[in-house]
């Protein structure tokens, strides 16, 4: 069976194109119409991958959607709230998953959501678009821009590349996060949607994924693109 990952809808046919030749079925996440344009697709934003057999979306999810994915055999839950179109509203969903850590800012994390993860080591952060600001490597290799993100993390033992904001493009806003121009598509491999060569700290990027012996690939030409968070689903 082949490996599926959601995208934002804004996806553009180079990317589709190059994800499709590594193997990966695409699937199309519908926007909101209730967030503001620059992030109404972000899949980040819209839903999450709880465990392997369970996602979570946002309540008022498209049903088509919500239809294919459970052809696929997942459990889908619905958050507790509809999703709103400013801060903290649109936040209930945009944490960080790992096998064994859940690190958000918890005063903001969907109720359905923490029931769903209470087994886990529960991380408290000021940064509300925390699976936005945070590139995965590995369970134990994380990318950040995010100072109290980076301190939290590694007080557990990761291994955290700390980068300057800036440099990432995201239509209507100043820039965009790391999290967000990336996923990893399976272990050591992690797609971005640029070349990390045009990226101002694409060296330190490609140096710490090789020390992870994480390897890098480019969905298209030029500048990375925030365009919410590849989601590979288990």
């Amino acid at each position: 069976m082949m490996n599926k990952v959601v995208v934002d809808y804004r996806i553009d046919k180079e990317e589709k194109e190059n994800l499709e030749a590594l193997g990966y079925e695409v699937i199309i996440c519908p926007p909101s119409k209730v967030l503001y344009d620059a992030v109404c697709g972000h899949p980040d934003m819209l839903m999450h991958i709880v465990d392997s057999k369970t996602i979570m979306v946002h309540k008022d999810m498209d049903k088509d959607f919500v239809h294919t994915l459970t052809t696929y055999g997942y459990n889908i839950i619905f958050s507790a709230r509809p999703i709103e179109d400013t801060y903290p509203g649109d936040i209930a969903l945009n944490a960080v998953n790992l096998s064994n850590l859940f690190m958000h800012n918890l005063n903001y994390t969907d109720d359905i959501l923490l029931e769903a993860v209470k087994n886990k080591k529960l991380l408290k952060v000021k940064q509300g678009y925390t699976k936005c600001s945070t590139a995965i490597a590995n369970k134990n290799a994380v990318i950040t821009s995010d100072a109290g993100i980076c301190k939290t993390l590694e007080n557990e033992g990761l291994d955290v590349l700390m980068l300057p904001p800036g440099d990432i493009q995201l239509p209507g806003l100043n820039y965009g996060f790391i999290g967000g121009c990336c996923g990893l598509l399976r272990e050591k491999l992690l797609a971005f949607y640029g070349d990390l060569n045009q990226y101002a700290y694409g060296k330190e990027v490609l140096n710490f994924l090789h020390k992870h012996n994480v390897e890098a690939v480019a969905l298209r030409k030029g500048k990375l693109i925030d365009r919410g968070s590849i989601l590979l689903l288990p």
